[in-house]
């Protein structure tokens, strides 16, 4: 007797057959194991029985050859250990905290656990790189080298054929292959994870000789790299969404709204209660379908409301933000994919709204590797609780957007700064010996979106102050677990200034002939108008411009060589020195070509010019994802009204340490290199950094 089935059933049943048994995951992946796979293209789900029986006989092998390599280790691990200057070394990175707010707080008194610091061993501030950018910077600590031999010189990158922004830091693609069985898609491969940064990190060499480290959210960690230690990635992580950050607001107003990195979705009222529905990521595996939705329901009364979730009720009440939230969406095969966001809501009348944070990806469960060993970001998430996983996990914004206000902002910042505080102590409690090194971006967000405030008198006046004495709390805490065998460095990336006014390059270029726009054309982002066959040079991201470069760029008119080299002299020229046409104030300080900066084997990667700001000017917003606008200069009316993304010597980081700083003038690059030797280890020749405390075992010089 034949027993009948709903085609899409049938459909459903074969490809999830399929994926079983013709799916190969990595070492170490359950049977079945999700993956996103980017921005619109929903998740792969990978599985294979014959991975399974391989797993078996590499568990049966790996425990007869345990007590083998264990004692092998061993031997190894006291050669090493026996060269080693310290048994323990840690890295607090306190991301923007600039060293002339630090030297005026200290010299007020408000800083008394790094005035400690800086007696017991030492103080300088910290030449960051160039661009002043958080990427780049973090990526030069971690690997020793510039950016040319690192290949991080920007938040963005451009596609060499569609002139299109990337990210800089990695790439997320869809599978290879895909069996389609018409509107169903079944991946036969897994999803493509790229990081883009180049060059080994110190905790990568420190691994091969037995050295074990603990890195929590230093930036450009995503997707993790396998080391022996542990990581959780950090910067550049996507939501769930395969974004950096969207956010909902959820609201009875009827007007439209267009948020940069955000939506607006509408409540529908039933009586008293109201309805609306959360997007997730996109349905690979059905075309057409759309994102995965959750239907919810808020039930108000006097105080607030009932949100009704997933089968589970949760009091909100007005200003108050929920703990992390987590939510399960299912693809059209049925299988789930989780994530977790904090809801607040923001207003009960005449108005109701609701502000949804980005959905991360939850760390019990990521749909895409956030961590090394795989089990470290679920093993941390049992031992803290679930913690924000976004790159930039504060939502900035939001508060751009006037979705939440400053005090709803603050409140996100110190909430992620005490989970980030609690994996950090929680690290340094159970390391003997090894290397620890966490960084916290509060410091960075807050000075962000409240510098604004400064020199004012109301609420929010004294934040930035505030923050850098909590700052320092966190100093004194970290202090508990240095002794005489531990070395504890606390630093910056860079510093911070304002920003006031915002620059066009585009614009400028345009109407100097330098970028051509199509007759009748509109103007908008991604290059929108923009005749490539008569453009000769183009702005996109925070800190460089590039030539149109004949053979590099798919339509590129500039010819190599010595046309290129009178075309970046005549833009050094020409914008070095500018200034705000309105303001009379110098807007430009100087103009750098990449060849003078940096050597390595990614130079052709890098902008053609690097572009130093005065204080107080930025890039424009619109500029930076290659908008060409009406004004070469605007106001920024943003809450984001701090930035770091000028001449770099205008910016420098801080560097404290408990053991004396020999070098006079210390660079992020030099980081690297004196963690090694610390352990007794010589750098490696292509590290350009030198260490920076006192000479060596090995006998070389550490002062420059």
């Amino acid at each position: 007797m034949r027993v009948g089935f709903p085609h899409q059933q049938v459909l459903a049943a074969v490809a999830l057959a399929a994926g079983w048994w013709l799916a190969s995951p990595g070492p170490g992946s359950e049977a079945l194991q999700t993956a996103y796979i980017g921005p619109g293209a929903g998740f792969a789900f990978l599985g294979s029985f014959l991975a399974i029986l391989g797993g078996f006989f590499l568990t049966g092998l790996s425990l007869v050859s345990w007590p083998f390599r264990l004692a092998w280790r061993a031997v190894r691990s006291r050669r090493v250990w026996k060269r080693a200057r310290v048994r323990k070394l840690i890295f607090l990175g306190l991301d923007g905290f600039d060293a002339a707010r630090t030297e005026r707080l200290l010299a007020e008194g408000k800083l008394p656990h790094l005035a400690r610091l800086r007696e017991l061993g030492g103080y300088r501030r910290l030449r960051t790189t160039f661009p002043s950018l958080s990427p780049v910077a973090w990526s030069t600590f971690a690997t020793g080298v510039n950016p040319a031999r690192h290949n991080i010189f920007d938040f963005l990158n451009r596609n060499l054929k569609s002139y299109l922004p990337e990210l800089s830091s990695a790439k997320v693609g869809p599978p290879s292959r895909v069996l389609r069985i018409g509107r169903w898609r079944l991946p036969l491969a897994r999803p493509y994870l790229e990081l883009r940064r180049k060059s080994q990190p110190f905790w990568k060499i420190l691994g091969q000789h037995h050295i074990s480290a603990t890195i929590l959210r230093v930036p450009i960690t995503f997707p993790p790299e396998k080391f022996r230690g542990r990581l959780l990635s950090a910067m550049c992580t996507p939501d769930l969404k395969g974004t950096q950050g969207s956010f909902a607001q959820f609201t009875t107003r009827l007007e439209q709204a267009n948020f940069e990195s955000g939506a607006r979705y509408p409540l529908r009222r039933r009586g008293s209660v109201l309805e609306g529905e959360l997007e997730g990521p996109e349905d690979f595996h059905l075309e057409g379908r759309g994102a995965l939705k959750i239907p919810f329901r808020l039930e108000l009364d006097g105080a607030g409301a009932r949100l009704q979730l997933g089968g589970r009720s949760y009091r909100l009440r007005l200003g108050e933000y929920t703990p992390w939230i987590r939510l399960t969406f299912r693809n059209a095969l049925g299988a789930k994919v989780r994530g977790i966001a904090r809801f607040l809501l923001t207003e009960l009348e005449p108005h109701v709204s609701l502000y949804v944070s980005p959905v991360n990806l939850d760390p019990e469960r990521p749909a895409l590797p956030i961590a090394h060993p795989s089990f470290y970001a679920a093993y941390l998430a049992k031992l803290i609780g679930p913690y924000a996983t976004l790159g930039m996990a504060e939502d900035t914004w939001a508060l751009n957007e006037g979705v939440i206000d400053e005090e709803a902002f603050l409140e996100q910042a110190y909430l992620i700064f005490e989970e980030r505080k609690a994996m950090f102590l929680s690290a340094l409690e159970r390391t003997r010996r090894g290397v620890v090194a966490c960084v916290f971006d509060t410091s960075d967000r807050i000075q962000h979106m409240f510098y604004r405030h400064l020199g004012g008198n109301g609420r929010f006046a004294h934040v930035i102050d505030e923050m850098y004495q909590r700052m320092d709390q966190l100093v004194g805490e970290t202090l508990r677990y240095v002794d005489d065998d531990t070395v504890l460095f606390v630093l910056s990336d860079h510093g911070f200034c304002s920003f006031r006014r915002a620059v066009n390059l585009n614009t400028w270029l345009w109407r100097h002939g330098y970028l051509v726009v199509k007759p009748e054309a509109s103007l908008g982002p991604y290059f929108q108008g923009v005749d490539w066959s008569r453009t000769r040079a183009y702005c996109l991201g925070l800190g460089g411009l590039y030539l149109n470069l004949r053979g590099r760029e798919a339509c590129g008119v500039v010819s190599p060589g010595e046309e290129a080299e009178r075309l970046k002299a005549e833009l050094i020229e020409k914008l070095t020195g500018l200034r705000d046409d309105e303001t009379g104030q110098l807007a430009i300080r100087q103009v750098y070509a990449a060849s003078d900066l940096y050597t390595g084997p990614y130079l052709e990667a890098a902008p053609d010019l690097i572009v130093g700001y005065n204080e107080g000017y930025r890039i424009a917003w619109e500029a930076a994802v290659g908008h060409v606008g009406a004004e070469i200069f605007t106001d920024n009316r943003k809450a984001w009204s701090g930035d770091h993304c000028v001449d770099p010597h205008l910016v420098p980081g801080v560097l404290f340490s408990n053991r004396p700083i020999h070098a006079p003038s210390p660079g992020i690059e030099d980081m690297a290199p004196t963690a090694l030797e610390l352990f007794g280890l010589q750098p490696p020749s292509w590290m350009e950094g030198r260490p920076v405390l006192a000479c060596t075992s090995s006998g070389r010089s550490t002062t420059r």
